[in-house]
């Protein structure tokens, strides 16, 4: 079964969210043959969109896994990103980082009551964080969420105003904040991989510091929730 132009989205879409991917592991994403995702990829390669790294480990034949190049990530675009980094530049020239920083913390305290009113009624932890994915992934985030030991992972495979947060960081510091704000107080939230400095995803950890014993009951045995 080959694929058409959707499904080669698709398989680029497999390798922006998991990272590097066997063909193998793309077939079975994607339910095809592995010679159909074999012949996608050797297309995706010829574009330029895709590149292959062969990876020893221990003993045997070495395994080659297919990653997204800066041509493969850009087909995920981020939004509006000329015009942003051009009003970025404008308002500094003009107004100074002053304005700059009033900016951000009006767009973060949007985003913080816009959240909080989309996470209202949520009673644990877990659905809170179910709930933001959502939003995220709706945003353009490719967000999902999943349990680990003593808390839970929020990943986004994609930032969809990565310019803008490039040129000016204090975008990622409101978006953290915002993060805390909304999901409520006793969780600790750390970033653990970030776009920005190199990491192909954004990821967060996030653990209850004092979950209650019912909120520990309603989450135990959640399992991963995509947007």
């Amino acid at each position: 079964m080959a694929l058409d132009k959707g499904g080669a989205e698709r398989l680029l879409g497999v390798i922006k969210r998991r990272g590097p991917q066997r063909i193998a592991d793309l077939a079975a994403a994607l339910r095809i043959t592995a010679e159909a995702a074999r012949q996608q990829i050797i297309r995706l390669a010829a574009e330029g969109l895709v590149v292959s790294e062969t990876e020893r480990r221990g003993v045997g034949r070495p395994t080659r896994r297919w990653s997204l190049t800066g041509r493969g990530h850009a087909r995920f675009p981020d939004t509006h990103a000329e015009l942003t980094l051009c009003l970025i530049d404008a308002v500094r020239a003009k107004l100074g980082e002053e304005a700059l920083e009033r900016l951000i913390v009006a767009r973060e305290e949007q985003s913080r009551n816009d959240y909080a009113a989309a996470l209202a009624g949520a009673r644990t932890l877990a659905e809170r964080l179910a709930r933001l994915t959502k939003i995220r992934s709706r945003e353009g985030y490719m967000a999902e969420w999943r349990k680990v030991a003593g808390g839970y992972l929020l990943v986004e495979n994609h930032c969809p105003i990565c310019a803008a947060a490039t040129a000016c960081q204090g975008f990622c510091r409101a978006e953290l904040d915002v993060f805390r704000a909304v999901l409520g107080a006793g969780v600790s939230i750390e970033r653990t991989d970030h776009i920005v400095a190199g990491a192909r995803r954004c990821a967060y950890r996030i653990a209850p510091v004092a979950a209650t014993a019912e909120e520990h009951q309603h989450d135990v045995g959640q399992r991963t929730v995509a947007g």
